[in-house]
C-alpha cells in the first residue's frame, strides 16, 4: 500500500517534496532514537516506561516493534543483529538515520499545536455520583491521589537523576512539567474530597 504523504515546508532540511505521514506513536519511538544511542525494542520500552509513560503513554512491546517495522521501512532507522556476550540469541538493535534525524526536527517544530485529550476516569466516577455512596466516592478519590502522590514522586527522582545529564536538559524539564501536573492531580483530590464534605454536611 502506498505511503500517505503530507507536503513539507522545509524542503531543504532532505531534499524531499514529501514526508510520509506517521501516526502519533512513530514519533514518539523516533524522537527516543533521536538521542542517539542504538537501541533494541527491548530498550526503548525501557526508555518509555521511564519516561513517556509520565506525560504520553508507554506503547506496548508490539506497538514499539510494529512502529519501528514502519520506521525503517520509510528509511527513518537502520537496524542490525548483534551478538550478546551473555550467550543469548542475537539482538536487533535500532538507530535513526539523517533522514529521520531532519523528520524528527521537522515534525517537533511544525506539527499542529494539538490539545491535549481529557479521559479522566475518576471524574466520570463522580459526574455518577448519584449512583454512588458518598464512602464510595471517597476511597475512589483516595485511591486516585495516592496514584497522583505515587506518580509526582517518581517524576521527581526521575527528574532529579538526569538533571546534570546535558543529552537529557529537555526530558528533565518535561519531567519537571509531570512532577507539577501530578501535584496538581493529588490538590483536585483533596479539593473534591473537601467538597464532597461540604456537601454532606449542607444535607445535614
Amino acid at each position: 500500500m502506498p505511503h500517505v504523504t503530507e507536503k513539507r515546508a522545509d524542503a531543504a532540511d532532505t531534499g524531499d517534496a514529501e514526508r510520509p505521514a506517521l501516526p502519533a506513536t512513530s514519533w514518539a519511538v523516533l524522537g527516543l532514537l533521536s538521542f542517539g544511542e542504538e537501541l533494541s525494542g527491548y530498550d526503548l520500552k525501557k526508555w518509555s516506561d521511564w519516561s513517556l509513560r509520565l506525560f504520553y503513554w508507554s506503547p506496548s512491546f508490539s506497538q514499539i516493534y510494529g512502529e519501528l517495522k514502519r520506521l525503517e521501512k520509510v528509511g527513518y532507522v537502520t537496524s542490525r543483529m548483534v551478538a550478546q556476550e551473555t550467550g543469548n540469541r542475537d539482538k536487533r538493535v535500532y538507530v535513526i538515520t539523517d533522514a529521520g534525524m531532519a523528520a524528527a526536527r521537522h515534525w517537533a517544530r511544525e506539527a499542529p499545536v494539538e490539545p491535549p485529550v481529557l479521559k479522566h476516569g475518576v471524574m466520570l466516577r463522580m459526574w455518577l455520583g448519584h449512583l454512588l455512596e458518598t464512602d464510595r466516592m471517597r476511597d475512589v478519590l483516595g485511591q486516585h491521589r495516592q496514584y497522583a502522590e505515587t506518580m509526582r514522586q517518581r517524576a521527581e527522582v526521575d527528574a532529579e537523576d538526569t538533571r546534570d545529564e546535558e543529552p537529557w536538559t529537555y526530558p528533565a524539564l518535561v519531567l519537571k512539567w509531570s512532577e507539577r501536573y501530578y501535584a496538581a492531580e493529588r490538590d483536585l483530590a483533596d479539593a473534591m474530597l473537601a467538597d464532597l464534605e461540604e456537601r454532606e454536611r449542607r444535607r445535614f
